[in-house]
């Protein structure tokens, strides 16, 4: 006579090993599955910049605001239907050269679609016949110089979210005139950034008969004194001066117009090379005693709550930003990760990873709401600049260190 508890127990066992064996099964077959799905391939985005150059913070500034943008992109899915993007970087130390061979590296790199770059004007202007040579893809994150965009080329591999000469001098002019500072000398670089703003300010000034360029004088880079400059224009009538420089030598004038007496500090209003460097700490406390202003697109302090409180959570996932107060170098980040979604966009828009199909759908992305601002286009065939007249304000240092917008 059979047992019916001992039965019971036989086909409860024999259902759960049954159980077992499937749940191994299923696993087995997962992990089958997985390791036989192709690992997709990434689509890879560039960033040409000045990473070891001593006391530079720019190529970091556009690292941050991509690798944000990117974190979110591929949290999202990526791009072309589960694609991840991969950012490549490489240094040209602010050194032309450098940057075309770069540049000719990045071309000949499978799977991928563009190049970011830095702050430097001229290194990039000497990259263009690369650029144009080998149809890459360049997005302009910082530096200003009007013929990176205006080049020549057909069709224009180059398109802008940044900041623009012929833009940067009526701003900084035109502010030293509402401050009633009608007589304005010109320290300029002698390079091809600074010949740009050059012409932009004297067509400026031709156009505005009451503002007056009294001189102008010129500097090379790495020069240890610009304080016999500075008194030269001061010597001409100058009653302000409107400085092109980066944060080297701009903090070497700092530090000798505090030592003049009172009577001869003029006031001092920057193009913004200034920020993509260590200009604060080079300056030190010099910068409180003169009156210094920069000019900028954009502030952290003035931007949208929400798209800032997103950014700033991207932001904590790929750096030790955790404030406002800890970006360095704002309009490098914020430019480059408004961009990097925009250039997302027309990747997926292009339908793939070919340089010219995503060049003409950039051309045709409809919208896009960033950090800065609204896009309704970001740009078309006629016009590669994203940011304009609107976005331009000026700036000062706070005794911490931190730029924050004024009221010019």
């Amino acid at each position: 006579m059979s047992n019916p508890i001992a039965s019971r127990l036989s086909h409860t066992f024999a259902g759960m090993l049954a159980g077992v064996l499937l749940a191994v099964l299923l696993a087995v077959c997962t992990a089958a599955a997985a390791a036989a799905a192709p690992t997709p391939v990434p689509v890879r985005i560039g960033l040409d910049a000045e990473f070891g150059l001593d006391n530079s913070t720019s190529a970091q500034a556009v690292e941050l605001g991509l690798r944000a943008a990117i974190g979110e992109i591929n949290r999202a899915g990526g791009v072309l239907g589960g694609r991840p993007i991969e950012l490549v970087t490489k240094d040209h130390r602010s050194l032309p050269a450098r940057g075309i061979r770069n540049i000719q590296e990045f071309a000949r790199m499978p799977d991928l679609v563009a190049v970011f770059g830095g702050r430097f004007s001229p290194v990039i202007i000497e990259e263009l016949p690369t650029l144009k040579a080998t149809r890459t893809l360049f997005m302009a994150t910082w530096s200003s110089a009007d013929m990176i965009v205006d080049n020549g080329m057909q069709p224009n591999y180059v398109y802008r979210l940044s900041l623009r000469d012929s833009l940067a001098m009526p701003k900084l002019l035109d502010t030293a005139r509402k401050r009633g500072l009608r007589k304005v000398g010109l320290l300029l670089t002698n390079t091809s950034w600074g010949r740009s703003n050059l012409a932009a300010a004297e067509k400026f000034a031709d156009a505005n008969k009451d503002v007056r360029i009294v001189q102008t004088a010129w500097y090379n880079w790495r020069d240890q004194t610009l304080v016999a400059r500075y008194q030269t224009l001061r010597s001409a009538g100058a009653e302000a001066i409107v400085l092109v420089a980066n944060d080297d030598e701009a903090a070497v004038l700092v530090r000798e117009v505090a030592a003049l007496p009172k009577a001869e500090r003029m006031p001092i209003l920057s193009h913004w090379g200034v920020t993509g460097g260590e200009f604060t700490r080079q300056a030190g406390p010099a910068l409180q005693q003169v009156d210094f202003s920069v000019i900028q697109t954009f502030s952290f302090f003035r931007a949208d709550k929400k798209q800032l409180a997103r950014f700033m959570a991207s932001a904590a996932a790929v750096s030790p930003v955790r404030r406002i107060e800890d970006i360095q170098g704002p309009v490098g980040v914020a430019h480059a990760y408004d961009l990097m979604h925009i250039l997302a966009k027309a990747i997926d828009l292009a339908g793939s990873t070919d340089r010219k199909a995503v060049r003409d759908t950039l051309e045709k992305v409809r919208e896009h709401r960033g950090l800065i601002k609204t896009y309704k286009p970001p740009f078309t065939p006629a016009r590669h600049e994203a940011l304009g007249p609107r976005e331009l304000l000026v700036a000062r240092y706070r005794s911490d260190g931190v730029l924050v917008p004024t009221d010019d």
